[in-house]
Formats: C-alpha cells, sequence, structure tokens
C-alpha cells in the first residue's frame, strides 16, 4: 500500500471506518454504507485489497423499532476470544433516538458465521446518565490491564453539545465504571454547525495514550483533534488529560480533501508504521442523494438534497502517522 496517496481513496463511499488487523493476518474492514440500513464486512491480506474485496452484508435494521433507522459507524472487535460488532442505531419512530448496540459473533468466521443481536449496551450499576440519550460512536481499547469503553453522548436534546465520555469496562456488554467525561466542545473550531466531539480512536507511543475526535458539523468544518494522557494515569481522571489547542487534522483545500475525520488507527504491512484511516470527501458542498434515503423520509426534495448526511461520497482513505520529538502523533497530507 502507498502509504503517502492521500488523495486516492482506500474505500469509496464508506464513512467512519474502521480497520482492524487480526492475527489471522487479514484487515477487517466495516463504515457506515452511504443506505445506513446494515453492517457491511470485507477482509483482504492487504490495506490496498479492501478496496475490490468482497463484501458481506452481516446484519441489517429492523423494520421498527430498536435499530431500525441510521445504522451508523459500526466496528469490529475481538474480545475474550470472540467476535463483536458495536454500532449507533435509532428508530423509525425517532430517527434522533441514537443508542448504541452490540452484535456477537457465533464463530471464528466474522464474514460467514451468524451474528447475534446482544440489545444495547448496559450501562454500569448506579448510572443513570450514560446512553439515556443520542448516543454513538463508540470504540473500544485497552491499557494497564483493563478494557475501556469510549463514546459520544449529548442530552438535552438533538441540538445539545456532543460530549466524550469514557468507562472502563466489566464485559463486552456492560460498563463497570460511571460515566467520565473526556471532552467537551471548547474551542471555536469544535462548534462549527454543532457543538460536537465524536468519533474517538485511541493510539499509543513513547508511554503516551492518545485519543483523537472529531469536531463539529460534518461537512468541511469536519476536523480532528486530540487528547493525550501517560500511559500510566488514571485514565478517568480529569487532570490526567490534556487537549489539543487547534485542530490536528482538517480540511486542505489545495489538496481538496474536506472534512477529514472519525478515523481509526492500524498498522501497515511491514507490521511497524502506524496509519490513520479516515474519511473525507473530494469536494467542498455536500449534496444529498435522493437515492440513498429511506423511503420513509417524506422531506421535500430541497430538503433531501441539502442534507449532507445523505451524501454518500465520504471516502475512507489513509494516511502515515509520523510522531515529533516528543513522541506525539504528526497528522500531515503529503
Amino acid at each position: 500500500m502507498n502509504t503517502t496517496a492521500t488523495n486516492a481513496p482506500l474505500v469509496e463511499q464508506r464513512a467512519d471506518p474502521f480497520v482492524y488487523k487480526h492475527t489471522d493476518g487479514y484487515y477487517y474492514f466495516t463504515g457506515s454504507v452511504p443506505t445506513y440500513d446494515r453492517i457491511e464486512l470485507r477482509r483482504s491480506k492487504t490495506l490496498a485489497g479492501l478496496k475490490d474485496a468482497e463484501t458481506f452484508d452481516v446484519w441489517f435494521k429492523h423494520e421498527t423499532g430498536p435499530m431500525s433507522r441510521h445504522i451508523w459507524a459500526p466496528e469490529i472487535h475481538y474480545l475474550d476470544g470472540k467476535w463483536y460488532i458495536y454500532f449507533a442505531a435509532s428508530e423509525e419512530e425517532d430517527i434522533w433516538a441514537l443508542r448504541p448496540y452490540v452484535l456477537e459473533c457465533s464463530g471464528q468466521d466474522p464474514l460467514n458465521d451468524e451474528w447475534i443481536e446482544l440489545g444495547q449496551m448496559q450501562a454500569a450499576d448506579g448510572d443513570e446518565k450514560s446512553f439515556i440519550d443520542f448516543s454513538l460512536d463508540a470504540t473500544i481499547f485497552e491499557n494497564g490491564g483493563k478494557r475501556y469503553y469510549c463514546w459520544a453522548e449529548k442530552t438535552g436534546g438533538q441540538f445539545a453539545a456532543s460530549n466524550l465520555y469514557l468507562a472502563e469496562m466489566e464485559s463486552p456488554v456492560k460498563l463497570k465504571t460511571v460515566q467520565f467525561m473526556l471532552t467537551t466542545p471548547d474551542y471555536d473550531w469544535e462548534r462549527i454547525g454543532f457543538w460536537v466531539n465524536e468519533g474517538p480512536a485511541v493510539i499509543k507511543n513513547a508511554g503516551k495514550i492518545y485519543i483523537s475526535f472529531s469536531a463539529s458539523a460534518t461537512g468541511a468544518c469536519y476536523c480532528m483533534g486530540l487528547m493525550e494522557a501517560d500511559e500510566t494515569a488514571d485514565l478517568l481522571d480529569r487532570n490526567s488529560w490534556k487537549k489539543s489547542r487547534y485542530p490536528v487534522l482538517a480540511t486542505d483545500y489545495d489538496k481538496k480533501i474536506y472534512g477529514p475525520g472519525h478515523n481509526c488507527f492500524t498498522i501497515a504491512e511491514d507490521g511497524r508504521t502506524p496509519l490513520c484511516i479516515y474519511h473525507a470527501r473530494d469536494y467542498e458542498n455536500a449534496v444529498g442523494d435522493p437515492a440513498v434515503v429511506p423511503q420513509s423520509d417524506t422531506r421535500p426534495l430541497e430538503e433531501i438534497v441539502a442534507d449532507p448526511l445523505y451524501d454518500p461520497n465520504r471516502h475512507a482513505r489513509v494516511l502515515k502517522v509520523k510522531f515529533d520529538a516528543n513522541g506525539r502523533p504528526l497528522f500531515e497530507f503529503y
């Protein structure tokens, strides 16, 4: 894979990309499909091979009720000897009632074995705040012998601020600790269109743990920020974390990369080079495509066309992560 060819999409029309390199040597890829109605997986021995790899639709949305609308941002993880998929979904009756859900694979072949619904992710005992409102974009990571769940949630309705929360996990489907607010939109670059922190992803280097996140609305203003802490620190303590004052990755008008964000991290085929997999458009102004809008969406055509959520051309892309003299990750288009 030519990791410097950032202008060439890794996988076209797949927003919120997630790549997991398993011990079998395969890269497993998933992301939001433009119709937001299913979860798709593909795999390849090489990153470049993901582009044309066979796709497997492993789960479809329900017709009504929970998990019937806006199937967003799936991630596939291998935990305790089993495959899990974490994703967000709403319902036809309340399209913004997004909540986090979990699937478990019945076998060791995630492309062909059956996926079982485990329901909504469960809050810790006594936690009355987690997953009670618009919740999405969960990721999972381990540090210091503990497993953590990091997600975006906003309370107070659709137009409230979206914050990032962190908690230790008790099991693949339940939290062990109450939510800890990792970051809220503090700066102007996090407040364009909407006040947003979402799409967390984790990378470690030189004794530090870094959580990248995406900010602002999903158009050209979409960008990435960075949180950092010592790996040995208490990750559920606000004083352990430092936030980047400015975005670490943003629109590059010269290179025609618009709204980069919602990334994940993986490793190149050489087993050493860290890579950032993110999505972005090739143009500035998103245009909704009626062909990918659910039939239940009866809005006038002009409203659909103006809705950037239904512009399918957020492509998954790749860039090589470098580090500065202090070991802090650098995200640069080449």
